[in-house]
């Protein structure tokens, strides 16, 4: 265990040197996890912005796992939007008894192998910044260990990225780390569509993920649609 939490710190350390932000730190990370405890098949470190609006994927183990960051952003629902609303971790040992909490994300989830989650907040004080969460394809808790250090880790992420930011802001830059994957098009999307129809932000990012689920379609690949007028705003209006 204390080897495990070792190497899990200095792969944080690193990620936190000056010169890390565009080295990939937080894929690093991720690949670790899975490396280091047992049983976890896959994490990942997501970003938010404007509430539940915008997110990015920092890092993420594999495409599955990026996967389902994005299934939960296309229904607006799951553990790591609970986790990221409440501030505190959400565990999830067994996906299937939690369906009709979560029933859109359950349901894709579970098709397409999660059985397990746990999402951790990055958060600082009142300053969230995103999850840290892990996957598991068979029922089961995460050993009490393992929980412990993936608190820790969470929190170590949350001090990384305050530090990264606060270092870009006296530096006079934007804090712009290495991502992933980008949903910033969703933001886009959502903003015209709010513009052309007259509607809120949020009603209009809700007319988008309805526009995406009914069609078993990500929230992004609709977004993508919309700015390149595949799909006529007017054809969101209901």
């Amino acid at each position: 265990m204390e080897g495990r939490r070792e190497r899990l710190w200095r792969t944080i350390a690193a990620w936190a040197a000056p010169s890390a932000e565009d080295r990939g730190r937080a894929q690093e990370l991720c690949l670790s996890v899975v490396a280091e405890f047992a049983g976890v098949d896959a994490a990942m470190v997501t970003l938010w912005a404007r509430g539940e609006r915008a997110q990015e994927i920092l890092g993420a183990s594999d495409d599955w796992a990026a996967g389902v960051v994005e299934t939960q952003y296309t229904v607006g629902e799951g553990p790591g939007v609970e986790s990221l609303r409440g501030g505190d971790p959400v565990l999830v040992p067994d996906l299937r008894v939690e369906q009709v909490r979560w029933p859109g994300f359950a349901e894709e989830a579970l098709s397409a192998g999660v059985r397990a989650m746990f999402a951790f907040p990055l958060q600082i004080g009142a300053i969230k910044m995103g999850t840290f969460e892990l996957l598991r394809r068979r029922a089961g808790a995460l050993a009490h260990e393992e929980l412990t250090d993936a608190v820790l880790a969470a929190d170590l992420i949350a001090a990384v990225l305050l530090r990264q930011a606060d270092r870009a802001e006296r530096a006079g830059e934007d804090f712009e780390p290495r991502l992933l994957t980008s949903f910033d098009d969703v933001n886009i999307a959502t903003g015209m569509l709010a513009a052309r129809l007259r509607i809120g932000l949020d009603e209009a990012l809700a007319r988008l993920r309805g526009h995406a689920f009914g069609r078993q379609r990500s929230v992004l690949a609709v977004a993508r649609d919309v700015i390149e007028h595949r799909i006529a705003l007017d054809d969101l209006a209901e």
